[in-house]
């Protein structure tokens, strides 16, 4: 079984501010009035220096474009402390680049993603496919912070920038006979060193899925940044999805197929190991991973001295979505 519970990270804890304004700082002036005008939304940190780690990067035109007009701190988690981009990029699962923490940071770079294409397909009127260009230039951009509960017991918190993903599926019109929504990653073994492993125990692409009612709910949403800037590579890049109730393995990365469908899609690791992973996986408490509790979670940083450990929430505090399973018994079908 390639998921495992790592060792402890030794990273100092501190609050990370968006990197639009680090990054940034000239285009925004000129495009909205200046630094002084994006400090005063509620909550924006005024010090560059509260986020010295974020890294730098060359943002496509489409993303650059559309930066200025950004709804900041759409949502946010209260008075939780933003996870150090460092952590968020640098320690994290992206299966087709290796299995270790650190190796997507290390190999993703070898990913192209340009040009890049999403082909929408299945019960839709109007299937198609479209460069993410496409996808983000009829819409506004939000900064979503959300919290990140990984099935292997830690967790962060995260500024997404992205649309919500029922924008794009009522582009496309589903027909009456979709009911579920199967999502496919990106398959490229000269790019992904993971793929090429004979060691590996997934049949690729990696493949997962939401019910519709679930894709439709307006805290689903396919991100194409993070920290104000582009999303990494490691990261999911140029599209990925994020559903914050539930475990982080739902969030496929590196999106290039959404396929509308009348049956419940199979996903990785419901088949790798149906008896530990179901297809709901729901952030909850009361029930257990076979191998760990997952009652608690160790919310990164956190050092073996000084362990940041907090309780979990039912749908990882996102209690608006409990009407989605109302009458499911969440133990079978976690």
């Amino acid at each position: 079984m390639l998921i495992q519970i790592p060792p402890s990270s030794a990273c100092r804890e501190h609050e990370v501010t968006p990197e639009a304004i680090y990054l940034s700082r000239r285009r925004l002036l000129a495009a909205v009035g200046g630094l002084a005008a994006m400090a005063a939304l509620p909550g924006r940190a005024q010090d560059a220096s509260a986020y010295p780690d974020v890294e730098a990067a060359q943002a496509p035109a489409w993303f650059a474009d559309k930066l200025a007009a950004t709804r900041w701190q759409a949502i946010t988690p209260g008075n939780e402390a933003v996870t150090p981009f460092k952590d968020a990029t640098h320690y994290n699962n992206f299966y087709e680049f290796g299995s270790n923490k650190g190796d997507p940071a290390r190999y993703a770079e070898k990913m192209r993603i340009e040009p890049w294409t999403v082909r929408v397909d299945g019960e839709v009127a109007k299937p198609g496919a479209y460069s993410v260009e496409d996808l983000v230039k009829p819409r506004g951009l939000e900064e979503r912070i959300y919290r990140l509960r990984c099935v292997e017991a830690w967790s962060m918190v995260i500024p997404w920038l992205g649309f919500p993903l029922a924008d794009l599926l009522k582009q496309v019109e589903p027909t009456g006979n979709a009911k579920y929504v199967s999502f496919e990653t990106r398959l490229a073994p000269d790019e992904m060193a993971g793929v090429r492993s004979g060691f590996s125990l997934i049949e690729w692409p990696y493949v997962e899925g939401l019910r519709l009612d679930e894709a439709m709910h307006p805290l689903t949403i396919l991100a194409v940044g993070m920290y104000g800037r582009v999303l990494p590579n490691q990261n999911g890049a140029p599209l990925r999805l994020v559903v914050p109730w539930k475990y982080g393995f739902k969030s496929i990365k590196s999106i290039v197929r959404i396929s509308l469908v009348s049956e419940q899609p199979r996903t990785t690791w419901e088949s790798i190991a149906p008896q530990e992973y179901g297809f709901y996986s729901n952030v909850n408490p009361e029930v257990d991973h076979p191998r760990w509790s997952q009652a608690h979670e160790r919310r990164l940083p956190s050092g073996l001295f000084s362990p940041n450990i907090v309780p979990t929430r039912m749908f990882n505090g996102y209690e608006e979505v409990a009407s989605l399973y109302a009458g499911l018994d969440l133990r079978k079908y976690y």
